[in-house]
């Protein structure tokens, strides 16, 4: 009886822990929510733009290639640059003919169009795209740095 008592006791004191340490908030970091640009819900504006696949077909395959390889590297230097947060291409075709995304680093729609505009695949008519302003957590930038510590390899 002492010994399922102790058990029992054990039990509660461990789910105790554990509903306190579910409540408790993790501490506010002022100098990293300044630093990330976030409002006092930690969060701030962006700017979507979702690439659209364009009739313009480029029947040359390295041709197409060298495109798309312009196309990646310049996804590099912009994020390199801070100025895209994420960026995706779609698995699976869709109505809309969305072939991928970038979140921008701005609010302004010029800026994130000035961006875009910088992509070799957008410049040849390969893709097209529309641009929508978002509102997302300011860490959002944060994953790209942890993104590059569990990537073998970039394409």
């Amino acid at each position: 009886m002492k010994t399922k008592f102790i058990l029992t006791l054990s039990l509660f004191a461990a789910t105790f822990s554990l509903a306190q340490k579910k409540t408790e908030q993790p501490k506010y970091n002022q100098e990293l929510a300044t630093k990330l640009g976030a409002d006092k819900y930690g969060m701030k504006a962006y700017t979507i733009v979702m690439l659209t696949t364009r009739p313009t077909k480029i029947e040359d395959k390295a041709k197409m290639g060298e495109l798309m390889k312009g196309h990646l590297g310049n996804i590099g230097k912009l994020a390199d640059e801070g100025k895209i947060v994420v960026v995706s291409p779609f698995l699976e075709k869709n109505k809309e003919n969305y072939r991928g995304m970038f979140i921008f680093n701005t609010k302004s729609k010029e800026e994130a169009e000035q961006w875009v505009k910088t992509d070799p695949a957008v410049q040849a008519g390969v893709f097209s795209y529309e641009i929508f302003p978002w509102y997302g957590s300011a860490a959002l930038p944060m994953y790209l740095e942890h993104h590059k510590e569990i990537s073998k390899e970039n394409p």
